[in-house]
């Protein structure tokens, strides 16, 4: 039998489509009572990095419904029959009870649900271990290679920086670290009085905790852990652990690789325990900023630009209009 293969991305989705794709669910809403039966909704998304509401308007057979409902679970890779229509300005996708939803086997279906790298994973685990053999102080580097083992690395290449926003993708967690080193290096021939080392050590292990934070299935999503805990907070434990080791690091340059890791968010409305106290800090917080600020306003433009002739386009998040050309 012929694998299904995914037809068209949620991204170029249109009013009026009728649509007989694959998609992977990301949210469950629970069978409701309607004034012609019983509904309920997911909510789908697929390697675009965007997502989609589907609404399935059941018969008045409430069992029919909820068995329908209990085949899927969050992660399934689903096919569906539907027509995108509109409402309250957001694109949905609707079906009824002769249009039928279908949960998939992994040999039923041939399509990657994850956006793919941007860049070579390997060209930049080569770059990132490059920024860590020029790392001046021998202890600092010792120290950088025991957390970056063959395992970690590995990871850390492949890793997404996000489930959604920015470096949404495939080995998202490693660009986005070079990118903040290339800030920070900026800074630093701007200003040579700053520690390149420091800045390296805190652009590398900022969001070392994301690598417990998020998971990859059929999707990037939040691991238990990290709901409950945090990127940031994971990534202290780990670094606190490992710092309780000979390292050969005095006591004030481990208290400040934590405060650049505590710090990074730069403001407490921001998520940030502590608001940096160091130059060097203040560095990070504006280098993760800027790559983080910068990628999320530049995917916009790539996603949108093709979609109309019009030059500037309502970012909702942001509340405000971007230019695409």
């Amino acid at each position: 039998m012929e694998k299904l293969k995914k037809k068209q991305p949620i991204s170029s989705l249109k009013e009026g489509d009728n649509v007989l794709d694959i998609f992977v669910v990301k949210i469950k809403k629970p069978v409701t009572k309607y004034s012609r039966g019983f509904f309920f909704s997911l909510i789908l998304s697929d390697s675009s990095g965007g997502s989609i509401e589907y609404k399935y308007w059941g018969g008045e057979q409430e069992e029919k419904v909820r068995e329908i409902f209990n085949s899927i679970s969050a992660d399934s890779v689903v096919l569906i029959h539907g027509k995108v229509s509109s409402y309250n300005n957001r694109l949905d996708i609707s079906a009824d009870a002769s249009q039928a939803i279908k949960v998939l086997t992994p040999d039923q279906y041939e399509a990657e649900f994850i956006p793919g790298e941007r860049r070579d994973m390997d060209e930049m685990l080569k770059a990132f271990e490059e920024k860590l053999e020029s790392i001046a102080d021998d202890n600092i580097k010792k120290f950088m290679h025991s957390i970056f083992d063959d395992e970690i690395k590995k990871k850390f290449k492949e890793h997404p920086g996000a489930i959604q926003i920015h470096h949404a993708w495939k080995g998202g967690l490693i660009q986005h670290v070079l990118e903040v080193i290339e800030y920070c290096e900026v800074a630093v021939r701007v200003n040579p009085s700053l520690s390149r080392d420091l800045l390296i050590v805190g652009a590398a292990l900022h969001d070392i905790g994301k690598l417990e934070d998020l998971e990859v299935t059929s999707r990037i999503k939040g691991s238990r852990k990290g709901q409950l805990i945090g990127h940031l907070a994971l990534g202290l434990i780990s670094l606190g652990e490992k710092l309780k080791e000979d390292t050969g690091l005095d006591g004030l340059t481990k208290e400040k690789i934590l405060h650049l890791v505590v710090s990074h968010h730069g403001k407490k409305e921001y998520g940030s325990p502590l608001e940096p106290m160091l130059p060097e800090a203040v560095v990070l917080s504006f280098a993760d900023d800027l790559s983080c600020k910068l990628t999320e306003i530049m995917e916009f433009i790539d996603e949108n630009k093709e979609v109309t002739e019009d030059d500037f386009m309502f970012n909702y998040k942001h509340k405000k209009n971007i230019l695409l050309r």
